[in-house]
């Protein structure tokens, strides 16, 4: 999780149903990672527990 610098969650709405992660890492530019999900409920965990793991203090 030390690599990753950034990530962004983006909702389902009214047009685009899918919700989206994008992550990324040390200093690309673009993400390298990309991962859509049928459901905002599945992002938001998943987001929940990554933001955990990125912020948690090194020892």
């Amino acid at each position: 999780y030390r690599s990753v610098s950034r990530f962004s969650v983006e909702t389902s709405g009214h047009f685009d149903l899918d919700a989206e992660l994008k992550i990324w890492i040390s200093s690309s530019e673009a993400p390298t990672e990309t991962l859509q999900f049928k459901s905002d409920k599945s992002v938001i965990a998943i987001q929940k527990a990554l933001a955990e793991a990125v912020l948690k203090p090194s020892k």
